[in-house]
C-alpha cells in the first residue's frame, strides 16, 4: 500500500510561490501516475494536475501557465510548482498515487493546506 505524503504548504500573499512535494515509498514509483487534487471547504475535490509515467501531464484550466509538475522518480517524489498565486487557489491539497495495474484504488495523502491570502 502506497502512502504519499504531502508537504510545503503554508500562507501565502497574492502573487506568491509555493512548491508542494510528495513522496511516496513505492518501489516502482516510476510507473506510477501521480496527481495532485485540491479542496476547498464546501466543495468538491478538483484535479489540479497530474503527470504520468511517461512525463505527459494534465492541468486544471484555471492553473495552466501558473502551476507546474514534475517528478523526480530518483526520490520517488512529486512536485507542483505553483506560480502567481491567487486567493481562490486556496485549499488543501492532496497528492494521489494511480497504480498502473489498479487503477481503481489510487492511494491518497493526508493533504496539506494552502491559504493566499494577504
Amino acid at each position: 500500500q502506497v502512502q504519499p505524503v504531502e508537504s510545503g504548504g503554508g500562507l501565502v500573499q497574492p502573487g506568491g510561490s509555493l512548491t508542494l512535494s510528495c513522496a511516496a515509498s513505492v518501489s516502482v514509483f516510476s510507473l506510477y501516475i501521480m496527481g495532485w487534487y485540491r479542496q476547498a471547504p464546501e466543495k468538491q475535490r478538483d484535479l489540479v494536475a497530474s503527470i504520468t509515467s511517461g512525463g505527459s501531464t494534465n492541468y486544471l484550466g484555471s492553473v495552466k501557465g501558473r502551476f507546474t509538475i514534475s517528478r523526480d522518480n530518483a526520490k520517488n517524489t512529486v512536485y507542483l510548482q505553483m506560480n502567481s498565486l491567487k486567493p481562490e487557489d486556496t485549499a488543501v491539497y492532496y497528492c494521489n498515487a494511480e497504480s498502473p495495474i489498479d487503477t481503481l484504488h489510487p492511494s491518497w495523502g493526508q493533504g496539506t493546506q494552502v491559504t493566499v491570502s494577504s
